[in-house]
């Protein structure tokens, strides 16, 4: 963390100098990148396969609150949630553009921060950092992260594959990212009623890590690889599995039966939604964030999914005139719905 008696303010460098001195340090290493930063475009080249293209934008007030999101866990994070996207194509990530607009009151300490977090992502997932963009702002940190990447002409997945007697799947575990953003938000609250209260964190580790550090899923992209896995239809778990099945279905133009009993939910994630009163398949299904992988797959792939131990069988599709349905613990049956986020409601939460 920087300190702030030792500030620089960015004036000093200028917005060329600022960006020479963010990007001295970034490294080339991907084959498909001929030319990155230092010119008016990069130049790629990724011969015969499909070119996948994502874009994000992250803005202070809506997507993060910086009154307890660490600036270098906000660069990093800005990074997966794009890598994300492409993952969910069943595609690899191999570069970004990463361009930020900062008010005054950021010094050059705080967006070194911002984007060393952002080249610790790219290291970890091999990508590089090809170009982008510095602004000011007078409405607070703005962040747009745009990825690239590629994928086998024939083995890309769309999110309108899906057919009847497909198996509905989910990678990981849900919820933990929501649960942990109430978590982040109560601290918040008591720290704004008396600064003197240090926040109460311990033991919550890992719903913390979910909402402020989330991993994208190219792991399971790899699992695919190996065991021959080919989805027919995939998204990334983004906005709460209830929207993101009904994504699906809707581009599919299919139904689904989901089984609430074989939602994937971390013991921390269940036992902490119950402590604030909330029901924690409720937060699976709503609350978004998690960046795990939603997709389908044919009945005949079932033995090489079935002993993952990190992919789940939630449901199946159905003919569309059956609707999207989930049957709860009890043998209920309720009609799904989206209520997870949307990026133009209000983002006071007393609001919603």
């Amino acid at each position: 963390m920087f300190d702030n008696k030792d500030k620089t303010d960015i004036s000093e460098l200028g917005e060329f100098g600022l960006i020479s001195y963010l990007t001295n340090a970034v490294e080339i290493k991907e084959a498909s990148t001929v030319k990155g930063i230092g010119d008016d475009a990069a130049v790629l080249d990724f011969s015969e396969k499909a070119t996948l293209v994502s874009t994000d934008l992250l803005l202070e007030g809506i997507h993060f609150d910086l009154r307890y999101v660490p600036l270098k866990h906000l660069g990093y994070k800005a990074v997966q949630v794009n890598l994300s996207d492409i993952y969910a194509m069943n595609g690899i990530a191999s570069q970004i553009t990463f361009s930020i607009g900062l008010s005054s009151k950021f010094p050059l300490e705080a967006v070194e921060e911002i984007y060393e977090g952002a080249l610790i992502a790219c290291k970890k997932y091999n990508v590089d950092l090809v170009g982008g963009d510095t602004s000011a702002s007078v409405q607070g940190l703005v962040i747009s992260v745009t990825s690239i990447g590629t994928g086998e002409k024939d083995q890309v997945v769309y999110r309108s594959g899906a057919k009847e007697g497909d198996l509905l799947c989910v990678s990981g575990d849900l919820g933990g990212a929501y649960v942990g953003l109430q978590l982040l938000e109560r601290e918040k609250q008591i720290f704004l009623e008396n600064p003197n209260i240090q926040p109460d964190l311990e033991g919550k580790d890992y719903i913390v890590e979910r909402q402020l550090k989330p991993e994208a899923r190219r792991d399971v992209i790899e699992l695919f690889r190996t065991y021959g896995i080919r989805p027919s239809a995939m998204i990334d778990v983004s906005d709460g599995l209830a929207s993101e099945i009904l994504h699906i279905c809707k581009a599919s133009k299919v139904g689904c039966k989901l089984y609430e009993e074989k939602i994937p939910i971390d013991p921390m994630t269940y036992e902490t939604a119950r402590e604030f009163g909330l029901d924690p398949t409720v937060c699976a299904l709503s609350g978004g964030e998690d960046y795990e992988l939603l997709f389908t797959i044919p009945q005949s792939q079932y033995d090489q999914v079935k002993n993952q131990m990190d992919i789940s069988i939630i449901g199946y599709i159905t003919e569309e005139s059956a609707g999207c349905e989930m049957i709860s613990k009890s043998g209920h049956v309720h009609s799904i719905k989206a209520q997870g986020w949307n990026a133009f409601a209000s983002p006071d939460p007393e609001s919603e």
